[in-house]
């Protein structure tokens, strides 16, 4: 199986690098690829990053899409994990999607989840919605979400699900939606909403490690900012009024089985810190 993510347009304040970045991280993921940059990326929309250390030049990191392996020792799943953490490439969107299948395919990737993040109206005092569609219903079940509807302009992400389909490949995309009134970077609740919709399709514990935490301090932070604006303030229970009303019918015996389910995968795992 396959985690990817893309900085840019798919990416609304790193919440979906910040899965890929989190999980990297707790099951110590090995680098393993890398992309060429030259042929997909301009350097100057997407510029490489420099590191001067005492006046001499350390290192040079180039734009690019990585791949790293999470070995099942490490995450405690039943197969290994490939990561892919990349930027969104500027040119040749076919030969960069073209590249990543054959890699998936030399590594023996059979299932692909994409992640990505945007913009919309939704309040940060609810939970964060993520969007699910997929190339097969059967890869939906059990998510607690509703499949999405869309149509309209494809980043990376959107173009990489349907060369998966095209390439036989089962592939899910997850959207989350950020609040467009809070954007910055990073956005902890998003980014732990998309960890919890990945469990829901592993069907297993992820480790959230100190995402809950810095998810209940952004909110904090987020709830005396619209406390010090009453414009803000009231748009935010305009928006609440409107969600509330949308997810009604969300408050069925599948919903709360869903959620009862989730509660004892995390009451089996002594690490998760629930």
């Amino acid at each position: 199986m396959a985690l990817a993510a893309f900085e840019g347009w798919n990416d609304a304040a790193e919440a979906a690098s910040g899965v890929v970045a989190h999980l990297g991280i707790a099951w110590d993921s090995t680098p393993i690829a890398a992309i060429d940059p030259d042929d997909y990326y301009d350097f100057q929309v997407n510029r490489p990053v420099i590191d001067v250390i005492a006046g001499r030049a350390e290192r040079l990191v180039w734009p690019t899409t990585r791949l790293s392996l999470a070995r099942r020792e490490a995450t405690g799943l039943a197969r290994d994990i490939v990561l892919v953490h990349g930027v969104e490439p500027n040119m040749r969107w076919r030969g960069f999607t073209d590249e990543l299948i054959a890699g998936f395919k030399e590594l023996g990737v059979e299932m692909v989840v994409l992640i990505g993040a945007l913009l919309a109206d939704s309040p940060h005092t609810r939970p964060v919605p993520v969007q699910v569609s997929g190339s097969d219903p059967r890869l939906l079940r059990g998510v607690g979400s509703e499949p999405a509807d869309y149509k309209g302009s494809a980043g990376i992400v959107g173009v990489l699900q349907y060369t998966c389909n095209n390439a036989e490949i089962p592939a899910v995309t997850l959207w989350a939606s950020v609040p467009h009134y809070v954007s910055n970077a990073p956005s902890p609740k998003a980014t732990l909403a998309l960890v919890r919709t990945v469990e829901d399709i592993l069907d297993a514990p992820l480790p959230a490690g100190e995402l809950q935490e810095e998810a209940r301090a952004w909110q904090r932070g987020v709830d005396e900012l619209a406390q010090q604006d009453s414009d803000v303030a009231e748009y935010v229970r305009t928006l609440e009024e409107a969600k509330d009303a949308t997810d009604l019918p969300e408050a069925s015996g599948d919903a709360i089985a869903r959620e009862f389910e989730r509660y004892l995968r995390h009451r089996s795992d002594p690490d998760d810190g629930e």
